[in-house]
């Protein structure tokens, strides 16, 4: 499945990363790429697609917004 590339904006001392709403199925390759752009919080603000347990179980902080 064809998923958009994940897409980094800075502002002075911060940084996000825009991504897509990773199913469980694509989750090993979403947390991929959350290490890859060093990652530590992630900030769900759509509705779940995917199980936040194993990425909290790679040390990313999951704090989840109202959608």
């Amino acid at each position: 499945m064809n998923r958009p590339a994940p897409v980094e904006i800075s502002y002075d001392c911060l940084r996000f990363l825009i991504t897509h709403n990773p199913t469980n199925a694509q989750l090993g390759r979403f947390i991929e790429d959350l290490k890859a752009f060093g990652v530590n919080t992630l900030v769900r603000v759509c509705a779940a697609t995917y199980d936040k347990t194993p990425v909290e179980q790679e040390g990313i902080q999951v704090l989840v917004g109202d959608p």
